[in-house]
């Protein structure tokens, strides 16, 4: 996705490292700065296959 604000997503991985919860989203709800926050906040997570998980026999 991509980021219009490189600051705001800074801002949001860095409230990850500082373990807040993601409701400490300063940004309106459904703004680009918001979402750019949550990027930045979940960067170092997975993201889920839209396919579900491998399958191992």
């Amino acid at each position: 996705m991509a980021v219009s604000s490189q600051a705001i997503y800074d801002e949001g991985k860095a409230a990850k490292a500082a373990n807040k919860p993601d409701t400490d989203n300063p940004h309106p709800a459904g703004s680009q700065a918001s979402l750019d926050w949550l990027e930045g906040y979940t960067a170092d997570e997975i993201e889920p296959s839209s396919t579900g998980p491998d399958e191992q026999g």
